[in-house]
């Protein structure tokens, strides 16, 4: 799939296939993440991968607004180190995986994003760093259509030169 077909279809997936993803498609979907840019290369993110269905439960228990994290195959907690642009580079990192995972027919989605710190020690992250997310990963359950999407126009949210200015 291309990059902006992936980018035009990608949608939230919440509900998964019980059918495992495969250790080739997964390890790219974490290189995708590993390889994405970040402020001054600090990189700082960590991905924990978590598939045994004990742990994935209780991760859903912890993370109160992903329930669904217990019924995917598979979840990648990203936790980052303590620094200004942490947030916004291991968001990136989360969305490249995201659309990597989605050219791979693997459905995703954000988990969480406060109230972490229960889950992150449970993780057993050291001090000085704290959970970002808990993303499920997953075959998408029964049929799910590809791109269709409520969005504002692009003449709503596009400017040229200064605010206000049509676009195009």
């Amino acid at each position: 799939m291309d990059v902006f077909e992936a980018v035009r279809t990608l949608l939230a997936v919440r509900s998964y296939r019980d059918q495992p993803v495969a250790d080739d498609v997964l390890k790219r979907i974490l290189e995708a993440g590993r390889l994405t840019g970040s402020a001054m290369n600090r990189q700082p993110w960590h991905f924990i991968v978590v598939r045994e269905r004990e742990r994935l439960g209780e991760l859903a228990r912890l993370v109160m607004s992903a329930p669904y994290i217990a019924q995917a195959p598979v979840a990648i907690a990203v936790a980052v180190e303590d620094n200004a642009t942490a947030v916004s580079d291991a968001t990136r990192a989360l969305h490249s995986m995201m659309l990597t995972a989605w050219g791979e027919g693997v459905g995703s989605n954000f988990g969480g994003f406060s109230g972490l710190d229960d889950a992150g020690r449970y993780l057993g992250l050291p001090v000085g760093m704290r959970l970002l997310t808990v993303a499920p990963f997953g075959y998408p359950a029964g049929s799910f259509g590809r791109g269709k999407k409520e969005r504002k126009l692009l003449r709503e949210i596009a400017h040229a030169e200064r605010f206000g200015e049509p676009f195009g």
